[in-house]
């Protein structure tokens, strides 16, 4: 499948920043400067905290608003975790899952119990944001598309065939991650490229094509054009340079 049949995706990730009131204004700020853009699907995942101001705040400018983690249960006693029942409950229409923050800095979280997230998400009809991608250790040994399969293969193993529709993968080399450092077009192009491969062999043809992989780490208004011309990269998600009215350049190229 060309790449123009699969819908671009521009996704922010505001990790652990902006207060309401911060989003109330950085909204304004947007809607001045910003087309609605039809053209792809455009959505900032912002903290758990944050969510219902910026599904107002956001309301008038076609953006979606994503949550920036779930809990791997319905419901319990788990103490400051958030279900996916309570997500969907507030609007949200997708949450990420598997960033390289939660799996190797702040969670430990292993290939299972993300896989276990994206599940009960999907279950209760929250799209998934699935990031993978390798560390830099992994890249100078040549085990990007190990890591990177494993990491895909624990939600293969977990999801069905179907649930691919309502999920993007994003690719996000943790090295290029906040670092100023991006892989080249070239680069990442190859590895989204093994990724749609492995997706082919893995669960079947038709997914592969209809799939839509993203790529992370340090985009901005700077690389995006590069990026954005190569045939499997259908979009971003953006860390710092969601933030920032330049968010809209990235949106626009």
């Amino acid at each position: 499948m060309n790449r123009r049949y699969r819908k671009t995706v521009i996704a922010g990730n505001w990790k652990m920043n902006m207060t309401a009131t911060e989003t109330k204004k950085f909204a304004e700020d947007l809607k001045k400067i910003m087309p609605r853009a039809k053209w792809c699907d455009t959505l900032i995942c912002v903290p758990a905290c944050n969510i219902s101001t910026a599904m107002k705040a956001f309301k008038d400018l076609r953006i979606s608003v994503g949550a920036e983690n779930v809990y791997f249960e319905e419901k319990g006693a788990y103490t400051g975790e958030v279900s996916a029942d309570m997500l969907k409950d507030l609007g949200v229409k997708y949450v990420i899952v598997g960033h390289s923050e939660r799996r190797h800095t702040v969670a430990a979280e292993s290939n299972e119990l993300i896989a276990e997230k994206a599940k009960v998400a999907l279950a209760n009809g929250v799209k998934v944001i699935l990031c993978i991608g390798e560390l830099l250790e992994d890249r100078e040994s040549g085990k990007t598309m190990e890591v990177c399969k494993a990491q895909l293969q624990a939600v293969v193993d977990a999801v069905e065939e179907k649930d691919w529709e309502n999920i993007v993968i994003a690719y996000e080399p943790v090295w290029a991650i906040g670092t100023g450092k991006t892989a080249t077009p070239d680069v990442a192009e190859e590895t989204h490229s093994q990724i749609r491969a492995f997706m082919a062999s893995a669960v079947s043809p038709a997914v592969a094509e209809n799939v839509r992989i993203i790529y992370g780490g340090s985009v901005s208004t700077k690389n995006c054009k590069d990026l954005m011309a190569k045939e499997d990269i259908d979009g971003f998600l953006v860390g710092g340079a969601s933030l920032k009215p330049d968010f809209v350049d990235i949106i626009n190229c």
